[in-house]
């Protein structure tokens, strides 16, 4: 990789300290990307990394593991260390249930974070990140989780760097952040205030998203235009809060984290199969009572035994036991396997898979690469010597000046318009979002589904377009940006029209 090599070339003219950090950069490049799933405490977000793993393996009750940052990531064999702050670690079994044990037998105060290794296909493309819920948190859960994704040390040889070097080459690239309906005013600022990459880099649509957890609670009456259904609603909402949070994240999409854990993580059993079709059976009154409230659904006299059911809704709450009902109704003789299907596409988790595969997956080199970039600028700046600072400047200027390193100079102007730096008007600004933030090319032209060479002739045109601007009319900060989209265009042109 470019940044890679940009890093090996200068590491001989640079300090020792700076050297260090570099060999960092170079490490982080090497890895898997870093996913940070956050959100408010009690927002879900366990159940959600443990439907995104294919294993209930994040503690969702409280205890002391819901304070502390967990990293979850490829290993060879099944283990969980605690890294305690002095840089020592013990090794700890998974409980009985396959999950970190919710207490540790530790004191919790001398842990720095805990690093979860799994023989798990979904880690070793993608490091994902609990972190404890923001905005109602004790002050050291929140210094814990400052200090892992903003300035921690992690265990790599890297015992030259000071704090500001480690804080500039620190961080989750990547952020998954989890609301509910009930979204806060400030989860804005929250968003914002949470380090989703190195060297400070605020969260913004090239490396972030949002999911709408819990949709299976909202009262689709109250929200306009949903017809009184549920999923409808869920959709609607999450695009009303996506206009919200934008430009800090790419989009928000529905979710529910609880189905989508049982359904993949192998919580849902044949047993649970058989008690829905015993469910199925009730006469329809008699189900649709039930279905009222989970206070009835537990206490109504059936041949459904009530433990049974309270497992049911444990597992799928009232929404879920309907869907499946509902499921079993229509295809009597469907099997577990397809039963635990249909709750998989209710639950929304294959398009916030999809979305996670466009925004991050497709995108991984790019976006670690503009994390490296920023880290490589950040240990320059921290080194206090002008010289050293000189010499990285324009090493990263002759990278830039690449035909291969575009993707970075279209992530940096998407960057400066996302965060107001490049002030532009709302439209060009919505398509300089879109051109950037997605890797498929009808999405990236506002065309999805058109044909090869209707988009050939609309990148080609947008290309003419944003040069013209370019040079008449836009400011000088406008014409840095309106330069760089209109060389994506012309690549996407030149992309279309290969064989």
């Amino acid at each position: 990789m470019s940044v890679a090599n940009l890093c090996h070339r200068l590491t001989s003219q640079v300090s020792p300290r700076t050297a260090a950090g570099f060999a960092e950069v170079q490490r982080r490049l090497a890895a898997p990307l870093q996913v940070a799933v956050a959100g408010r405490i009690k927002s879900g977000k366990s159940t959600l990394v443990n439907a995104l793993i294919g294993r209930r393996v994040a503690p969702t009750d409280v205890g002391e593991c819901t304070r502390l940052v967990t990293r979850f990531q490829y290993g060879t064999v099944d283990r969980v260390e605690v890294v305690f702050t002095d840089g020592t670690k013990q090794v700890l079994p998974f409980a009985a249930d396959g999950s970190i044990p919710a207490e540790l037998g530790v004191d919790v105060t001398k842990v720095s974070h805990l690093e979860a290794y799994l023989t798990n296909a979904v880690l070793q493309g993608m490091t994902v990140i609990d972190t404890p819920g923001l905005g109602s948190l004790d002050a050291a859960s929140v210094s814990r989780t400052e200090q892992l994704l903003g300035a921690a040390r992690e265990d790599t040889g890297s015992d030259d760097l000071d704090d500001t070097s480690r804080n500039a080459v620190a961080g989750a690239e990547a952020v998954l952040y989890v609301v509910t309906q009930g979204v806060r005013a400030d989860d804005q600022q929250a968003l914002a205030a949470f380090t989703a990459a190195t060297a400070s880099r605020e969260a913004g649509p090239v490396n972030a998203i949002a999911v709408l957890n819990k949709a299976d609670t909202i009262v689709a009456e109250t929200v306009e235009g949903s017809g009184g259904d549920i999923w409808v609603a869920a959709k609607l909402l999450a695009e009303k809060q996506a206009s919200t949070l934008k430009p800090r994240v790419a989009d928000v999409l529905p979710v529910i984290g609880l189905i989508a854990e049982s359904a993949e993580s192998g919580g849902f059993t044949s047993a649970d199969a058989d008690a829905l079709h015993q469910l199925a059976d009730l006469d329809d009154d008699v189900l649709e009572t039930m279905l009222i409230s989970a206070d009835i659904f537990t206490s109504w006299e059936c041949d459904v035994p009530a433990g049974v059911r309270l497992r049911l809704l444990e597992k799928l709450d009232l929404y879920g036991v309907r869907r499946a009902v509902d499921a079993i109704r229509a295809e009597p003789a469907i099997t577990a396997g397809a039963l635990r299907r249909v709750l998989l596409d209710a639950s929304g988790l294959d398009a916030v898979r999809q979305r996670l595969a466009i925004v991050f997956a497709a995108r991984a080199d790019g976006i670690k690469a503009a994390a490296a970039l920023a880290s490589v600028t950040a240990l320059a700046h921290a080194s206090g010597d002008p010289g050293e600072r000189q010499r990285v400047h324009d090493a990263i200027e002759v990278l830039l000046a690449k035909p291969e390193a575009h993707q970075l100079r279209l992530l940096e102007a998407l960057t400066l318009v996302a965060s107001g730096a490049v002030d532009m008007p709302e439209d060009l600004a919505e398509e300089v979002l879109r051109v950037g933030s997605n890797a498929d090319l009808g999405a990236q032209l506002g065309l999805p589904g058109a044909a090869r060479p209707e988009l050939a002739a609309h990148a080609l045109e947008r290309a003419g377009w944003w040069r013209s601007f370019a040079s008449f009319g836009a400011t000088p900060a406008q014409s840095r940006v309106a330069h760089v989209v209109h060389r994506a265009y012309f690549l996407i042109w030149q992309q279309i029209r290969m064989p």
